[in-house]
């Protein structure tokens, strides 16, 4: 990277700062209704700082549900073309009494910025704006050519980006997609993710009596809606963590000798994880497995709430007629999501209790992702972020989910390069989330050399 380019990031770290910080302050909740203005004025926000940094075609893609940032700049002749994907939409910021300071004002404590969406995907889809916008302003113009692509509902459906993908992917016409949407390994390891798990997402309802009824007058005759769902949950995984769907594991692809290799060799401490991360006393799951294959390589239920009956203060002795509860399996390469999504539905109505009806609506689906460390962009990728930390970049796989991943390289041919700079402790969709700001810094910078690799 040339020094004036350098230096021009560096310069521009606290201007960059408050542009983030400005992007934080709004709440564009993609799952809540009453933030939809929020998630519109987001996207607007992207839109202007597009326009304003020389970006060429810039709109908003609408569809059923929160639009999509488009730009373009496609004036280098011979080079690569590159998707620059994030999103803008971010998770409920609940339960609000955890939270340090207030989640939709950014704060600075200890070298990180505390704001929902900080880390995920705000800070991170912001430092590749910020790392074009230098670029731009330093040199005039891009070593290579990029299509923008920033959606409002990665935290929730994804259905307008993976509508337009479907009906456009063919002709989307890029090599390679760059995603910072990952975590590092440990702080100050640079680290690319290889491999994404796949989800489906779902609402389990149970239905009892025609209403709420008094528990001291029926109980002992009327069904128990809660007490149905709980039967059912417990049917589809056992306490030691294995998923009891019928078929469930049999397409499951295990991961490469080689890449168990080269976990066992990654700086990983079992208990700083449980203490640091998780605080909890043990650590739970699939028994015969490590806890990095459990994460990384290994499909999972898990149950995220459960509403119904009566939460308020005080007692009400009262028997729920209807209880939900919000599900989601994770999934690895090779398994089928929609095949997946009908095994659950089967499993729910054969565990059906009597005298109650069982519905399962599948909310979300994707599935898992994995690309290949051969390639000339994900090489570039490592070699920029080795210049950037000083270190040898690592490869991990990720348990979490990005949908849009095995979407652009289904509907596209594109692959994706996950260049990430949070980290493991970063609270992403949980309180006082946070970003180590000199990641964020670190971040403009190595984009920048990623994209004039490139351009070599």
């Amino acid at each position: 990277m040339e020094q004036a380019l350098l230096e021009h990031y560096r310069a521009q770290r606290e201007a960059n700062l408050e542009g983030l910080f400005e992007l934080l302050r709004i709440p564009s909740i993609s799952a809540l209704p009453a933030h939809r203005d929020d998630v519109r004025r987001a996207a607007e926000f992207l839109a202007a700082d597009l326009t304003k940094m020389g970006m060429d075609s810039v709109r908003l893609i609408e569809g059923d549900g929160h639009p999509i940032v488009y730009a373009d700049w496609l004036h280098a002749p011979g080079k690569p073309t590159l998707v620059l994907y994030g999103h803008y939409d971010v998770q409920p910021p609940d339960p609000l009494d955890e939270w340090l300071s207030p989640p939709f004002e950014p704060t600075v404590r200890n070298d990180n910025v505390y704001a929902r969406g900080a880390v995920d995907d705000k800070g991170q889809t912001y430092l590749i704006l910020k790392a074009v916008e230098g670029l731009m302003a330093v040199q005039g113009k891009l070593p290579v050519n990029v299509k923008f692509l920033i959606e409002g509902e990665e935290e929730t459906d994804g259905g307008v980006l993976r509508d337009w993908l479907t009906a456009n992917g063919s002709e989307l016409g890029a090599d390679a997609a760059l995603i910072c949407d990952t975590e590092m390994f440990a702080p100050g390891l640079p680290t690319i993710t290889t491999g994404l798990r796949g989800m489906v997402y779902a609402e389990i309802e149970v239905r009892g009596s025609r209403t709420d009824l008094h528990s001291g007058m029926y109980g002992g005759v009327a069904p128990n809606a809660f007490q149905g769902l709980v039967e059912i949950l417990s049917g589809l995984k056992a306490p030691d963590g294995r998923v009891l769907i019928p078929g469930f594991y049999d397409d499951v692809e295990a991961p490469s000798a080689a890449e168990l290799e080269a976990w066992a060799k990654l700086p990983y401490d079992e208990d700083a994880v449980r203490v640091n991360e998780i605080g909890s006393k043990t650590l739970t799951g699939e028994p015969g497995y490590t806890p990095m294959e459990r994460m990384w390589a290994r499909p999972t239920f898990e149950i995220h709430g459960m509403p119904g009956g009566f939460i308020g203060e005080g007692a009400k002795t009262v028997i729920p007629a209807k209880a939900t509860a919000k599900i989601s399996t994770r999934l690895v390469p090779n398994m089928d999501p929609d095949k997946i999504a009908d095994a659950l539905k089967t499993a729910v109505q054969a565990l059906e209790p009597k005298g109650m009806t069982a519905t399962t609506r599948i909310l979300g689906k994707a599935p898992a992702s994995l690309s290949s460390t051969d390639s000339i962009y994900v090489r570039k990728a490592a070699e920029a972020m080795e210049q950037s930390f000083g270190r040898r970049t690592v490869y991990q796989r990720s348990g979490g989910s990005i949908p849009v991943v095995g979407l652009m390289q289904e509907q596209a041919g594109v692959p994706s390069v996950m260049m990430g700079f949070g980290l493991p402790d970063d609270n992403l969709h949980a309180p006082n989330e946070k970003f180590h700001l000199p990641n964020f810094y670190a971040g403009i910078e190595t984009v920048g050399r990623y994209l004039t690799l490139l351009g070599e």
